[in-house]
């Protein structure tokens, strides 16, 4: 399952952390990179630090958003090192690995690392559907982004490989379960994205915001959604409530 997960980095500003982080994931057997546009890339600096992984960073893929790089993505992760305004669902370490290997068997998974200095934005938080904290010494809790990824690399393949092992073939089972239809597989980030869209024109045609602050409302309601990971059926169900609020489909009675 480590093929289908992507690490993303967020406007990473020392190279040298970009090759040191395409280092720890080629370690532990994770070959997707993603880097969110990153300030200087690529560099002999990278390559150096890189030490043998160049194929992964040879192999990353540049974007402009945080909202490009997960596209196509049905599970985003974000790491924090802080509390938050707006509460996410926050994981450790290992939690959050067994819950991303779980996953990736349906679909693309991403762990998202923001900024050396600032860390991620509430706006690509809001692109996320939990957090993931590393516990550090509270005396002295700073960790270099290329560490974060070390650590988060080694729980998935630990949580790969504790998953491979218990799901190892033994008596072939008589009743299997159906496969699941193709609309209640989980929805990807770029079309909960696209219903999102879609709440926050439809609560404006229907002037729901009045004075309060749109922005707040439409993160806590993100917050919401989020934690329900909603299937591709859900988002469909929910854009038709949409579409029927502002007059444009016809009420059933």
């Amino acid at each position: 399952m480590l093929e289908n997960i992507r690490i993303i980095l967020v406007n990473t500003s020392h190279p040298g952390n970009i090759g040191a982080a395409a280092r720890a994931m080629k370690n532990m057997g994770l070959s997707k990179l993603v880097l969110v546009d990153p300030v200087d890339h690529p560099t002999f600096e990278a390559y150096s630090r890189a030490a043998g992984a160049d194929d992964v960073l040879g192999d990353a893929r540049v974007v402009k958003t945080l909202a490009e790089a997960v596209t196509g993505c049905t599970w985003v992760m974000g790491t924090s090192a802080r509390e938050r305004s707006v509460q996410w669902p926050m994981m450790l370490p290992r939690e959050c690995a067994a819950a991303s290997i779980k996953q990736a068997e349906l679909g693309e998974a991403a762990i998202v690392f923001g900024r050396e200095r600032t860390g991620l934005t509430n706006e690509e938080l809001e692109l996320c559907h939990a957090l993931v904290n590393i516990p550090t010494n509270p005396d002295y809790s700073s960790l270099n982004v290329a560490a974060a990824v070390q650590v988060l690399c080694y729980e998935l393949r630990l949580a790969a490989l504790e998953s491979a092992a218990a799901s190892a073939p033994s008596e072939p089972e008589r009743n299997e379960p159906a496969a699941k239809h193709i609309d209640d597989v989980p929805a990807t980030a770029d079309q909960v994205d696209g219903m999102y869209q879609h709440l926050y024109q439809m609560l404006e045609d229907v002037n729901f915001f009045g004075t309060s602050h749109p922005e707040i409302i439409m993160r806590r309601l993100k917050g919401m959604f989020n934690r329900t990971h909603l299937t591709r059926r859900e988002v469909s169900i929910l854009r038709g409530i949409y579409s029927a609020a502002q007059g444009k489909k016809a009420v059933r009675k």
